[in-house]
C-alpha cells in the first residue's frame, strides 16, 4: 500500500520513511511530484531466525560432504565460467 505524503513533511521525516516497507508518494499541492520506492525493507524476527536455520543447515551440509565455503565458491566460479 502506497503512502502520500506531503514534500515537506516528507524531508521534516526522511528518517522514518527510509525505513518505510512500502512505496511513499511525495506530493506538492496535491500533485504527486514523485516517488521514494524503498530498496530493502527490514527482515522480521522470523524471517532473520529461518535465515538463521538456513546457514546452519548448510553448514552442517558442508561438513557432511567434507567441503569448506571457499571450496564450494571455487566450484560455483569454475561452473560459472565454464557456462560463459
Amino acid at each position: 500500500m502506497e503512502i502520500k505524503v506531503g514534500v515537506k513533511e516528507f524531508r521534516a521525516k526522511l528518517p522514518s520513511y527510509l525505513d518505510a516497507m512500502s512505496p511513499v508518494a511525495i506530493t506538492r499541492h496535491g500533485e504527486t511530484i514523485g516517488y521514494y520506492i524503498p530498496a530493502r525493507r527490514g527482515r522480521t524476527q522470523a524471517e532473520l531466525d529461518a535465515l538463521k536455520e538456513a546457514a546452519a543447515k548448510l553448514e552442517a551440509m558442508l561438513a557432511a560432504k567434507g567441503l569448506s565455503e571457499d571450496e564450494l565458491v571455487a566450484e560455483f566460479k569454475a561452473r560459472q565460467a565454464a557456462d560463459k
